[in-house]
C-alpha cells in the first residue's frame, strides 16, 4: 500500500492526525526537502527514510525514478508513505505519482495536508478573504513545467479578477509577475507580502507593493521557498501579525530529553513560538544486572525511606514493584523523598504521598530536608537511582547514621538511532541546546561534539537544568549560557526567557 501524505506547511503542530497515524506504521518514508524538521521526527527509529527532495534544478531523485521505487516497494509488501511538504494534490506532482500507481495496479490512499496557500499568511496575519476587502482569491503557481518553453499563466487576466492573489513558488520570477499583474490593471501601490518558511520559527516576511517588491527583493536577498500574497489584505498584517509576536518567535531549540520525556518540554517552547528540534541522546533501560532492584523490591518492608531523585527512577522503580506485588499497601509505612517537584509530581502520580521535597538534588540539601523531618541514625534508606549516579548522597545519608543501600533502578545509554531532527541540527545548527541531566550532555557530547558544534555555530547558546548537570559542561570546559535557579522544567523555560528578554 502506498499513502501519499500532505505533510503540512512545516509546523509539526499542523499535520493531520491521520499523517502522524501513518508516518508512525511504515516501513519506508519518502520525504521532501520542504517536511519540517518536527514532522520527520515523528519517523520512528527502525523506518527507512529516503531523501527524495526537489529544489529548482537540483533533484535528488528524478521524478520518474521515484515514481518507480513507489510501486517496487508496495509491490515487494511494504507500507509507504510518499510524504510532500503542504498537500499532494496542490503542486506536487501528487496526481503523476497516483497515475503512476493507479496503472501498476498498486492501491493508494490521498492523505490532505494543510497548505501553505491559507496557513503561511495566516501564520503572518494576513486573512486571505475580509469582507471590508474581498470575498474569493485565486491560487497561481508562479513556477511552472520549465520544458513548456514559455507561461501558461496570463497575469492580464489574473490581474482583472477581483481578490486576493496567491502565488507560490513566484520568488525567482516575482519581477515579471508584477509587471504583468500591473500590465493588466493592478495598481503599483497594491501591497504584496512575501513569506518565506511558513509557519516555522525561520518565518520571514517582507512586505512592499507591486511596483518596488522586485526591487525590494533583491536589497534583501530574499529567496525561496516562499509564498507570494497580493491584494489589498496585506495590508491588515500590522494588526493581525500574531505568529512574531510570541516571545521566542524564531529561536529554533534543539531538546536532548529521552524522546519519551522530550514532547513536555516541547510544547511548552512550542506554545511560546520557538522552533523545535527533538535530538534525544539518551533513552532508558532497565539496569545490568537487575538483580539488586529485584532484591530490593523483595525486601521493600525493610526499609525506612525511598529516595528518589528523578522522575525516571519513580517510573523504573514503580514499573518493577507492581509485577511483584498485586497491591501497592505493600509499600508499607515506608517514607518517601523525592528530589524537586517533578520528581514528587511522578510519585503522585501512584497516589501515593511524598513526605520530602528537596527543591534540589545536592547532598545537603537532600540530608539537611530528611534530617529535618527525623532522626537519620541507624534508618535505612533504599536510593534508586540510575545505574551512574554522584557518590555525595549515600556518603552524607552514611555520616549522618544511615544505612544506605544505593540500588540502581535504571541506567541511560546513547540514542544514536537517526532522526531528521538531528540532521538539521549538524546542518543548520539551533539558537538553544537544552540539558536537563548530566548524561544528556555526555551523550549529546559523544554524538556531536559539543564543543565543536559550539564554535561551528558560535550563535548557539546552552541551557543547564541545574547544578548537576552545569557539572558535565564543566567537565568539557563549557559554561552554560543560563542555568535555571529554579531546577525544573519550568524554571529552564523562565531562564531562557529570561535571556532572551535581555537581548543579549
Amino acid at each position: 500500500m502506498v499513502y501519499l501524505v500532505g505533510a503540512g506547511p512545516g509546523d509539526a503542530g499542523l499535520l493531520t492526525l491521520r499523517a502522524a497515524e501513518l508516518i508512525g506504521r511504515a516501513d519506508v518514508v519518502y520525504y521532501d526537502a520542504l517536511v519540517g524538521a518536527g514532522v520527520l521526527a515523528k519517523i520512528p527509529p527502525g523506518t527507512a527514510r529516503v531523501y527524495v527532495g526537489k529544489r529548482a534544478r537540483d533533484h535528488a531523485v528524478p521524478q520518474e525514478d521515484l515514481n518507480r521505487l513507489l510501486v517496487e516497494q508496495a509491490l515487494a509488501g511494504k507500507t509507504v508513505v510518499r510524504l510532500k511538504g503542504g498537500d499532494p494534490y496542490v503542486f506536487g506532482r501528487g496526481g503523476e505519482e497516483a497515475q503512476e500507481l493507479a496503472e501498476a495496479d498498486v492501491p493508494f490512499e490521498v492523505v490532505p495536508g494543510i497548505s501553505s496557500v491559507v496557513a503561511a499568511p495566516a501564520y503572518a496575519g494576513i486573512p486571505l478573504t475580509h469582507r471590508d476587502h474581498c470575498s474569493a482569491f485565486q491560487v497561481i503557481t508562479g513556477h511552472e513545467d520549465p520544458d513548456k518553453g514559455g507561461t501558461a499563466v496570463d497575469w492580464s487576466a489574473v490581474a482583472a479578477v477581483a481578490g486576493t492573489k496567491v502565488i507560490l513558488m513566484g520568488v525567482e520570477r516575482i519581477r515579471s509577475i508584477a509587471a504583468g499583474l500591473m500590465d493588466g490593471g493592478m495598481a503599483g501601490t497594491m501591497p504584496v507580502a512575501l513569506i518565506r518558511w511558513g509557519t516555522t520559527a525561520r518565518q520571514q516576511v517582507l512586505v512592499s507593493t507591486l511596483a518596488k517588491v522586485a526591487d525590494d527583493v533583491e536589497r534583501a536577498g530574499f529567496q525561496a521557498p516562499a509564498v507570494t500574497i497580493v491584494g489589498e489584505v496585506v495590508r491588515l498584517r500590522s494588526q493581525l501579525d500574531w505568529w512574531s509576536r510570541r516571545p521566542l518567535h524564531g529561536c529554533r531549540i534543539a531538546i536532548t530529553r529521552t524522546r519519551e520525556q522530550a514532547s513536555e518540554l516541547s510544547s511548552r517552547l512550542e506554545t511560546l513560538g520557538a522552533e523545535i528540534l527533538e535530538v534525544p541522546t539518551i533513552r532508558i533501560e532497565p539496569p545490568e544486572p537487575i538483580q539488586p532492584l529485584l532484591e530490593a523490591v523483595v525486601g521493600i518492608g525493610e526499609y525506612d525511606w525511598l529516595v528518589f531523585t528523578s522522575p525516571n527512577g519513580v517510573a523504573s522503580f514503580f514499573d518493577t514493584f507492581v509485577k511483584a506485588y498485586p497491591d501497592l499497601r505493600s509499600l508499607g509505612n515506608v517514607r518517601i523523598a523525592a528530589v524537586g517537584p517533578a520528581t514528587a509530581a511522578k510519585v503522585k502520580e501512584w497516589h501515593i504521598g511524598v513526605d520530602v521535597v528537596p527543591e534540589r538534588y545536592l547532598a545537603a540539601d537532600v540530608t539537611k530536608a530528611i534530617a529535618a523531618h527525623e532522626t537519620v541514625e541507624n534508618l535505612r534508606f533504599l536510593l534508586l537511582r540510575a545505574e551512574v549516579a554522584n557518590p555525595d548522597l549515600p556518603k552524607a545519608l552514611e555520616e549522618l547514621g544511615g544505612i544506605v543501600d544505593d540500588v540502581p533502578c535504571y541506567r541511560t545509554v546513547p540514542e544514536t538511532r537517526e532522526g531528521g531532527a538531528a540532521d538539521a541540527l549538524v546542518e543548520d545548527g539551533a539558537d538553544w541546546v537544552t540539558f536537563t541531566s548530566s548524561s544528556t550532555v555526555e551523550n549529546f557530547h559523544r554524538r556531536f561534539d559539543l564543543p565543536a558544534l559550539l564554535k561551528r555555530f558560535s550563535g548557539m547558546k546552552t541551557a543547564s537544568i541545574g547544578p548537576e548537570t552545569t557539572k558535565a559542561l564543566h567537565a568539557l570546559g563549557l559554561e552554560p549560557t543560563v542555568q535555571a535557579k529554579v531546577h525544573t522544567l519550568d524554571g529552564l523555560v523562565e531562564a531562557i526567557l529570561k535571556k532572551r528578554a535581555s537581548g543579549k
